[in-house]
């Protein structure tokens, strides 16, 4: 078969038959869905886990523990469990639980890794807890915590082509039907649109963390 060609790609993008919107709309749920769920556990469980070094070492190393977990044998345990079966939920759920390792651990190792010193100079200020958390702990640990929720949007709407197989839709769905049907452009578009949304994501969320850090700015002027 010859090489795919732009030209195809764009054919096969426009054609109303291949329901490109739906396909693309159920790959973007199911890569948003997890993601946010992941950041509503991983950050306040890092948070919570920050300030204690017995809870946050068990935590450390149990995060590495579960990213070691290949996305199959976690989709296969939840195939078995009753309520959860086979479908978008049980991608949700499998993208979720590794979606969090990261950002939990980055979570903790940002606040933990604050310069005693500042600390220290808030804390002679006459800062209070909640507001040396709000104004120095928290804003000084938002580029690690990024830096993890990067991670795992990536590592997310990577393993979404492994979820979208398992869930029937999206463009995991497509990708292994191309792949069983020959069908070469299918594979081939979708495969790079996954990478073209990734790259997207990770963009998106590097603009936010300067949105959020503008003192790294003005520490980079001066």
């Amino acid at each position: 078969m010859p090489p795919t060609s732009l030209q195809q790609m764009l054919a096969f993008i426009t054609s109303p038959q291949n329901k490109f919107g739906v396909e693309t709309w159920a790959t973007l749920e199911l890569s948003i869905v997890p993601i946010l769920l992941a950041i509503l556990i991983g950050v306040p469980l890092g948070i919570a886990l920050a300030q204690r070094p017995i809870a946050a070492f068990i935590a450390t190393n149990t995060s590495g523990l579960v990213r070691a977990i290949p996305t199959l044998a976690v989709l296969a345990v939840l195939a078995v469990v009753p309520g959860i079966g086979i479908g978008f939920r049980p991608s949700v759920v499998a993208l979720t639980l590794l979606g969090i390792p990261p950002i939990l651990l980055n979570t903790i190792t940002g606040l933990r890794s604050i310069d005693p010193a500042t600390v220290d100079a808030a804390r002679g200020m006459g800062f209070s807890t909640a507001r040396m958390f709000w104004r120095v702990r928290l804003p000084m640990a938002i580029p690690t915590i990024v830096a993890g929720i990067r991670l795992a949007v990536v590592s997310t709407i990577e393993l979404v082509v492994i979820g979208g197989f398992v869930a029937q839709n999206g463009y995991g769905q497509k990708i292994f039907e191309g792949y069983r049907n020959n069908y070469h452009t299918e594979v081939l578009t979708y495969l790079l649109l996954t990478i073209l949304l990734a790259l997207i994501a990770d963009g998106l969320l590097l603009l936010i963390e300067r949105q959020l850090t503008p003192w790294r700015r003005r520490l980079r002027s001066a």
